[in-house]
């Protein structure tokens, strides 16, 4: 079975002539001429007058999926999981003063690692809120780059990410 585009126009026992309007998965919607909007079985028993090729307005589960996920990761600051670089699983980050009286001070690095990346995501939603705001454009624009300076000074920590995509990008030198 052949699934009919939008405008394709079919003459159905029941209904008469009509356009399908829309189409889902498992029903044609058509527009007929006597009796108006009707949704019919996809396997319906009608004559074809004419078909259009190509405008089914289907959205599978996973466009829907991707498109919300994008929207949240956008909108919200809400955290993506970001992996740490194996090689630092499970380790440490010591911090020794340089008096050695001093007691040093441990803190494991996967903690300080989901530190950075909360800034890293309050920094994006920051962007986002600035490039949705009423600031006038030259503001907006003064406010990236200091946001771009930001992250430049943070690109020290890039070592600790698994994957170069995650990693901070600062301003790029022409």
């Amino acid at each position: 079975m052949k699934l009919l585009g939008i405008g394709s126009r079919i003459n159905h026992s029941e209904y008469g002539k009509g356009v399908v309007t829309n189409v889902t998965t498992q029903h044609y919607w058509v527009t007929f001429i006597e009796g108006g909007l009707e949704t019919i079985d996809l396997d319906s028993d009608f004559d074809i007058i004419e078909a259009a090729d190509g405008d089914v307005d289907t959205v599978s589960f996973f466009d829907v999926e991707s498109s919300l996920v994008n929207i949240l990761k956008k909108w919200s600051d809400i955290s993506e999981v970001v992996p740490i670089a194996d090689k630092y699983k499970g380790g440490k980050l010591i911090l020794e003063p340089a008096d050695t009286g001093l007691k040093s001070y441990e803190l494991p690095i996967d903690t300080f690692f989901h530190k950075i990346t909360m800034v890293r995501d309050r920094l994006r939603v920051m962007e986002q809120r600035i490039n949705s705001s009423s600031l006038d454009e030259q503001g907006k624009i003064d406010l990236q780059q200091y946001i771009t300076r930001i992250y430049g000074s943070l690109t020290s920590f890039n070592i600790l990410f698994k994957s170069k995509s995650h990693n901070f990008v600062g301003q790029k030198s022409k």
